[in-house]
């Protein structure tokens, strides 16, 4: 239940009758509401939900996906919405109907950031080799899927993504921010003496630029998370002996809203497309120390916190260090306000307005 389920639950809201199509679905993963609404509508699966196997190992199975959304029968349907980090986009619709997609990325491990997946040690040789042979076919399907005759409009979820939309499948795109569910961090601030991260264990994300930071600086680090990753960085926490950082694994939603009540600071090493748990630290009024590109430079502001700007050990030390020493002070209701800016009201108002009027015209 990460940023883009938080996103297709928002769209059910604005649909509450329509058919879901997805090509896995494992409702004990959701949150309870998803679930209940789920459970209230028509879900269409592939064939990778008949297996517990596939549904875990789907990852694996990424050569196949483009052939399994174009199974999806979607031609009777006059508006289509997708919600696309993959190929979700990529589903075959009647030529007279309305596709508004909404694009998390583009498939970030066949375009800019195949290296954080397939460079030396990530995985194994046979599965390189596969991704390299394969990565010119995803690109060539990728960018065909995402032209006017499949997609009427665009929307990306910050301008660091528009601009790659743009690069690489040559088409402009609008912007429509995701949200945080600001009502969860009304906690009053208590100041604890450790740093927080908050994050599935994926190579972007950039986990191990923070573990070997504070093993290096001694100070107290708490991680949230799970993920592909996960033996990698306890790996490397064991290696540099650094019993000052602490995996909590994933804790209940009540724990993680008073782990950002009380953290010194929030740390984001990670370039993310958008990146909802900066604006989740903000609302619970914690600064934040990110890497200043991607979403995170459009969000977090020298008012809430700092942006460093080499992705390295030495620039995220020297920007933890300057909220160590005192040297950065920042205001809790000015951190605050800023999250505002990412409301669910927002999200769903601004979406709604791509979508032509001849769909509300019952209304």
């Amino acid at each position: 239940m990460r940023g883009g389920e938080a996103v297709f639950e928002a769209l059910l809201d604005l649909f509450p009758n329509a058919d879901v199509f997805t090509l896995v679905y494992e409702p004990k993963l959701l949150s309870p509401r998803l679930r209940e609404k789920l459970s209230q509508v028509k879900v269409h699966t592939s064939v990778l939900n008949r297996f517990a196997f596939t549904r875990k190992r789907y990852r694996q199975l990424l050569p196949i996906l483009p052939f399994l959304i174009r199974q999806f029968d979607v031609y009777p349907y006059d508006l289509v919405v997708s919600s696309s980090h993959c190929v979700a986009k990529g589903v075959r619709k009647h030529p007279e109907a309305f596709h508004l997609s909404y694009i998390h990325a583009p498939m970030r491990y066949m375009w800019d950031r195949f290296n954080d997946y397939f460079g030396p040690g990530r995985m194994g040789l046979v599965p390189t080799l596969i991704a390299k042979r394969l990565r010119p076919f995803f690109q060539a399907w990728d960018k065909a899927t995402a032209q006017g005759d499949r997609i009427d409009v665009l929307i990306a979820n910050s301008k660091f993504i528009a601009a790659k939309i743009k690069q690489f499948y040559e088409r402009d795109a609008v912007v429509v921010y995701p949200f945080a569910k600001l009502e969860r961090f009304n906690r009053p601030r208590s100041t604890g003496g450790f740093y927080l991260m908050v994050g599935a264990f994926a190579p972007y994300k950039r986990t191990d630029l923070a573990i070997e930071a504070f093993a290096r600086l001694g100070l107290p680090l708490k991680i949230v998370g799970e993920g592909q990753d996960q033996a990698k960085l306890w790996h490397l926490k064991v290696s540099l002996n650094a019993r000052n950082i602490e995996f909590l694994g994933n804790p209940s939603n009540e724990a993680i809203e008073a782990l950002y009540a009380e953290c010194k600071a929030f740390i984001f090493p990670g370039k993310e497309d958008f990146g909802i748990t900066p604006v989740e630290a903000m609302a619970a009024g914690a600064p934040v120390i990110a890497f200043g590109e991607g979403g995170a430079s459009e969000t977090v502001i020298p008012e809430t916190g700092i942006l460093f700007k080499a992705q390295s050990v030495d620039a995220l030390c020297e920007a933890i260090m300057e909220i160590e020493s005192g040297r950065a002070k920042f205001d809790e209701s000015r951190i605050r306000s800023r999250a505002q800016l990412f409301t669910q009201q927002k999200f769903k108002s601004d979406f709604l307005s791509y979508i032509p009027d001849r769909f509300f015209a019952e209304k």
